[in-house]
């Protein structure tokens, strides 16, 4: 299994590990989301211009896989990182609109270029 940028999480073939090894694959696959709910929240400050390779990064991302069922000690970590990632849907989601709304202003504010001048020949 890898994460969001590559690496396997943990280093772990999680087929066959023990709890405390899952537990470990859980841990860093919160990790890498918070990283990348933080690139999100992040993308959205005014102030913030993702690289190229953010926006690369987040797009590659896969679910992780072979995790089995979620520990309960990461329970309260897990539902916070989803409560942040449907901020950041709420948010972008806002954002999108307003954009559009933008582009509608935009749009029926420009003016139209000037028509190029036509000459007219009278003697020729």
């Amino acid at each position: 299994m890898t994460a969001t940028d590559g690496r396997s999480v943990a280093g772990l073939d999680t087929t066959g590990v023990g709890p405390v090894g899952l537990d470990m694959a859980w841990a860093e696959a919160l990790t890498t989301l918070e990283t990348d709910v933080a690139t999100a929240e992040a993308m959205l400050d005014h102030d913030h211009l993702p690289t190229e390779e953010a926006v690369a990064r987040l797009a590659a991302w896969r679910p992780p896989t072979g995790l089995g069922p979620l520990p309960t000690g990461l329970l309260d970590r897990a539902q916070a990182l989803a409560d942040r990632q449907r901020s950041v849907v709420e948010a972008i989601t806002r954002a999108m609109i307003a954009n559009r709304r933008h582009m509608v202003v935009l749009d029926e504010t420009s003016t139209p270029p000037p028509s190029p001048p036509v000459y007219l020949d009278a003697e020729g």
